[in-house]
């Protein structure tokens, strides 16, 4: 049985089942989710990337030249779609894109070098009303418009020391799907802006104008459809929120009365996850969680366990985060409900059958 959910086909798109998805603190690369808006370009190793922008020498690096130019740094972080848990947003009403389940995520360790050093070395400035751009080799469609794929960040989240232009991925280097020679890697911000088969990086007065940045990964109010959206008056969803999930046992899954162990992740990025608690009884009455993992990086999950005692008859699971500030997830999805189906952060749910 295949460990991979293929939720697309052309584009390549997939998540890990949820329980191989929390078996290591380090999702490996073959279990980490694909995210792909195009085909997946073919790139050479000896690749190189393109630095400029206004008032600056243009330069170019390959992966080599990257490597002995700079100091290498490792970062472990959660990389996240936005569209994390669409399935559960979808139960409140349809949305757009892909229904990924819970395994739209993955925990890494990441290698490269910083891109606030290569900006520095190509003399690129740091003001803050600056904006950093990134182009990908892939070709993307987005309502009939099709470009490069192409994002930005604004210059003071590019400046943090963790944000990378990354090779490797727990010290392998990385696939082609996953964005063969060279990526970025923008802790704490969802996926879309960690930009894969990097070919520019360039300064900007303004944010990118590729359709991705302009027409996508927005957030709107819930009266507002695919027929009425003004894309310029959208939240552009860039950091993003506490969240936890329940990976074991999986929806639907027959289970035998008696002690079952209940699993799953919990993240809150620069924050920390405080507490994580469990209801086996659809959120009447709560358990604390055990934590299996105290990570020194601010940018990796937790994952979590509960020992509970299910009796038989169908039973409703429920898990629920709070990060160090006390801050909790909302507990419903139609609370936060948007028509393109982006951060579900909602109480998470899980109908199990007991025997």
């Amino acid at each position: 049985m295949t460990e991979m959910i293929e939720r697309k086909t052309d584009p390549y798109n997939a998540e890990p089942t949820p329980g191989a998805l929390i078996e290591q603190f380090l999702t490996p690369q073959a279990l980490f989710y694909v995210r792909s808006h195009g085909s997946v370009p073919d790139l050479p190793a000896d690749h190189r990337i393109e630095v400029s922008g206004t008032g600056m020498a243009r330069r170019s690096f390959s992966v080599e030249e990257l490597k002995s130019a700079f100091a290498t740094r490792t970062v472990t972080a959660v990389l996240q779609c936005a569209g994390n848990r669409r399935t559960d947003l979808q139960q409140v009403a349809k949305t757009s894109g892909d229904p990924w389940d819970v395994g739209a995520i993955g925990n890494a360790q990441w290698t490269g070098v910083r891109l606030s050093d290569v900006l520095d070395a190509v003399g690129a400035p740091d003001a803050s009303d600056l904006f950093v751009a990134f182009t990908g080799a892939d070709e993307v469609d987005v309502e009939g418009e099709k470009a490069l794929f192409g994002v930005s960040i604004a210059m003071d989240k590019a400046r943090q020391p963790d944000v990378l232009i990354a090779w490797a991925i727990n010290g392998e280097p990385l696939t082609p799907e996953h964005g063969a020679p060279l990526r970025m890697v923008v802790p704490g911000y969802a996926g879309v802006r960690s930009a894969k088969w990097l070919t520019r990086i360039e300064v900007r007065d303004t944010p990118s104008d590729a359709p991705i940045q302009a027409h996508d990964y927005k957030l709107f109010p819930a009266d507002v459809t695919s027929d009425t959206v003004d894309w310029s008056q959208g939240l552009t969803i860039n950091a993003m929120p506490l969240n936890a999930a329940i990976c074991a046992p999986g929806a639907g899954e027959s289970l035998p009365a008696g002690e079952v162990r209940i699993e799953g992740y919990a993240i809150a990025y620069d924050r920390r996850v405080s507490r994580v608690e469990v209801s086996v009884n659809g959120g009447r009455d709560w358990q604390q969680a055990t934590f299996a993992d105290d990570p020194e990086t601010h940018w990796g999950w937790r994952r979590w366990t509960l020992d509970a005692t299910l009796a038989k008859g169908r039973q409703h699971l429920v898990v629920r985060a709070f990060d160090e500030t006390g801050q909790g997830q909302p507990e419903r999805p139609d609370t936060m409900w948007n028509f393109a189906g982006y951060l579900c952060t909602a109480w998470h749910h899980v109908h199990v059958l007991v025997e």
